[in-house]
């Protein structure tokens, strides 16, 4: 009798603990809490975590902690910054920069047990089943070996990595993967069947997805959402968040008449009243119609967009384990999705060169804490690297040069985010000699670029005489209505700039880069002229500037960059709107006729604590304070301590010198992209 009332009594126990065995068996994600991400002036006590036991606060400014998760769930990774005046509020992402990449789950792992080892058949036969059966029987958590020697991925077929395993080869130009009928040197045009070389994910297109509406706005800031329904919805969930734009006719700023733009200009498409030739949209056509430009790259005249993790749910309330960077309204019918099949989690590609992909190199598509790592990537037609529909991809001291077409289109892009890709991380990397190094499309929210050498952006005149002399778009997160809320972190580049191309960027921030204005000298290598913008080859280099964002560009943050290049700013202004000008600061720009400025791009920028060379000064907001290491660091980064070893932080506009070394120019440099000096 005991034994039956024991019996008995163990499921009444558990519904007096408050759920059932197997709720308590259910992984509940840690989430930071509302102080997370603010400026404070002491170390926080309150608010640390919304889900999970705070660890201790550590630091003294920024201030770093975690919440941790139970029963398997994720711990998160949460920073306060020091002081008040650091960036505006709208601006700050804090907790998504600190957990960008393969950040919050302690980095790439290092996986040392290998499934199987397979090597090239040699003479350009197709390895592309060897490798994908090797693949498809290799365990989680385990990696495929690709020996030493050229594997050759035929034309029209690909490598999918569906589940969390690693592609690894001998070494980036010891290892190497190609399309021999792919893409070709100095030409836009695909071979007969294009695709990528490699798929990280579960496929590249057409993941149908479910969405239930929000019931209540919600502020940037905020982790939970109010939906109409959870069902379909569960704990550890990768989701998409997106809301309509609202745009209608608002007078165009650039004196076009109309553009089609959102009343607040959060977000601005491309579109005119009278139509323009440079328009996405014929007269007659709208964001919100299917097959226009509008859903290129986001739900139909919904580009404003991130992914979230669901880190819990209760009644109607859907918590994320990072915050959403900006509002989303209901008056916008904001709506949160879920999709058929779920991203594919921790795959990475390591260690190999890819060359000749017709339809990108490496594709991330529904990837998330995904990784490319020294992976040396050329002779690509459309994206050397095209993350979409993504969450937490890492791509770590990869390669990228040398598109086969470097001319505007859409053929030549060195690192692509798309398709509300968010909390990115593109760190300690080279992208170089390509049309944009680097272009982020309706996407980028919390995403970090850090520590890269960028330069060399331009337009082949191969196509069209003198356009080598165009220098393109830098370090920078537009080239497509929706992009916002993306950290540039001490990179080196030309320049850092925003373009209206396909509509507007805005609330991104650049801390400790260094801009240079010049493009490093190099050889347009389809028609062989020189470009040296420092000696004006081949003529009427530019536009020249530092420092930059294009017209509709708002609510940008630059702090802490050093501007300019010692000894050749002769003939330079500190701070200019017309492109032919060259400029400190180039700020409201349109290329244009008549090159009309925007005057709300300077009047909403935001700039604090920026060393140029034209002034040899630094110019504060308003008094001299200290800057942070980081916006999304809490230490100095291994890399810095690789080789002979790097000052951190290496940009220093406040001390005397400014600029110490960057390891991926350094690498650059020395002609050892994957050997530190």
């Amino acid at each position: 009798m005991p034994l039956f009332r024991g019996v008995l009594l163990l499921p009444l126990l558990a519904a007096l603990a408050g759920g059932s065995a197997e709720a308590a068996r259910t992984p509940l994600s840690g989430a930071c809490g509302s102080v997370s991400g603010t400026s404070l002036t002491s170390t926080p006590t309150a608010d640390l975590c919304s889900t999970g036991t705070a660890s201790v606060v550590t630091g003294t400014g920024p201030w770093t902690w975690t919440c941790a998760g139970s029963n398997g769930g994720r711990t998160a990774s949460c920073q306060a910054l020091v002081g008040n005046a650091i960036l505006p509020s709208a601006s700050n992402a804090s907790p998504n920069w600190s957990s960008a990449g393969m950040l919050s789950v302690g980095g790439i792992p290092s996986r040392t047990t290998a499934c199987a080892t397979v090597s090239a058949l040699g003479n350009g036969q197709d390895d592309t089943t060897n490798i994908q059966n090797a693949v498809n029987a290799c365990p989680v958590g385990q990696a495929v070996t690709l020996s030493a020697g050229t594997f050759t991925v035929a034309e029209g077929n690909f490598i999918l990595i569906n589940k969390g395993i690693t592609l690894r080869g001998a070494g980036p130009g010891v290892t190497i993967l190609q399309r021999t009928t792919g893409a070709q040197l100095g030409n836009d045009n695909p071979g007969s069947n294009p695709s990528p070389l490699i798929i990280v994910g579960p496929q590249e297109y057409n993941n149908n997805q479910t969405a239930t509406a929000l019931t209540a706005d919600v502020a940037g800031g905020s982790y939970s959402v109010q939906v109409t329904s959870t069902s379909g919805f569960s704990v550890g969930q990768i989701v998409y968040l997106d809301e309509a734009s609202g745009a209608a006719w608002q007078t165009d700023r650039e004196g076009y008449g109309q553009i089609w733009a959102s009343p607040d200009f959060r977000v601005v498409w491309i579109k005119h009243n009278p139509a323009q030739g440079f328009d996405d949209f014929t007269a007659s056509e709208y964001p919100y119609q299917t097959g226009t430009a509008g859903c290129w790259f986001s739900n139909c005249d919904r580009p404003t967009a991130e992914i979230k993790r669901i880190s819990a749910i209760s009644g109607n309330t859907i918590t994320f384990d990072t915050p959403v960077t900006i509002s989303y309204r209901v008056g916008h019918q904001a709506q949160l999705y879920y999709w058929a099949t779920q991203p594919t989690e921790n795959a990475g590609v390591e260690s190999m060169t890819v060359f000749g992909g017709d339809d990108n190199n490496i594709t991330f598509a529904w990837c998330a804490y995904c990784w490319a790592y020294k992976v040396e990537n050329t002779s690509w037609l459309d994206d050397g690297f095209g993350i979409n529909y993504s969450f937490r991809v890492q791509l770590e001291e990869i390669y990228v040069h040398r598109a086969v077409w470097p001319v505007p289109g859409g053929g030549g892009y060195a690192i692509s985010l798309a398709n509300g890709s968010s909390e990115i991380l593109v760190e300690n990397s080279i992208s170089v000699q390509a049309n944009k190094v680097m272009v982020a499309r309706s996407s980028g929210a919390g995403s970090v670029v850090a520590y890269n050498y960028m330069d060399d952006g331009f337009i082949s005149g191969a196509e069209e005489a003198g356009a080598d002399a165009w220098q393109e778009i830098g370090i920078n997160g537009s080239h497509m209505v929706g992009s916002h809320h993306m950290l540039f972190e001490g990179n080196y580049g030309f320049n850092m700039d925003s373009d209206d191309t396909h509509g507007n960027a805005i609330y991104h921030t650049f801390f400790r880069n260094y801009a240079t204005g010049y493009r490093r000298q190099f050889t347009d290598y389809l028609n062989s002229v020189d470009v040296d913008d420092i000696n004006n080859m081949p003529g009427g280099n530019g536009p020249l500037r530092a420092a930059g964002a294009m017209a509709y560009t708002y609510w940008m943050s630059w702090v802490g960059n050093v501007l300019g290049t010692p000894g050749h700013t002769s003939g330079w202004v500190y701070q200019s709107g017309s492109q032919s000008t060259p400029s400190i600061w180039m700020l409201g720009w349109y290329d244009v006729s008549p090159y009309t400025n925007d005057p709300n791009v300077a009047a909403t920028a935001f700039r604090d604590g920026n060393f140029d060379y034209l002034n040899n000064s630094v110019n504060w907001t308003s008094s001299a304070h200290p800057l942070p290491n980081s916006m999304y660091l809490t230490q100095k980064p291994a890399f810095f301590s690789a080789g002979s070893g790097y000052t951190w932080p290496w940009v220093n506009p406040t001390g005397s010198p400014q600029l110490y070394t960057n390891p991926a120019k350094a690498r650059y440099d020395a002609g050892t992209p994957f050997t530190q000096p």
